[in-house]
């Protein structure tokens, strides 16, 4: 899935090291989620969320025509 958590992380001056710490998942966890290879759960992404200051859908939402499209 398609999302901006590794822009909100960098705007908060984030390693992935420290952002997969503040929310208890791996770095490689977190790794994975930027590029768009892993699909965390909504609980995770409501922690990624509040760990880097952003909504939801600031982060993780699509509109209906991204949905279809190969990643």
């Amino acid at each position: 899935m398609k999302n901006k958590v590794k822009v909100a992380r960098v705007e908060m001056d984030l390693t992935q090291a420290q952002l997969a710490e503040k929310v208890g998942v791996t770095r490689q966890t977190i790794s994975l989620i930027e590029k768009g290879k892993y699909n965390p759960t909504l609980k995770l992404c409501l922690e990624i969320c509040y760990a880097v200051n952003k909504s939801l859908d600031e982060l993780f939402w699509i509109g209906k025509e991204q949905l279809h499209e190969k990643d």
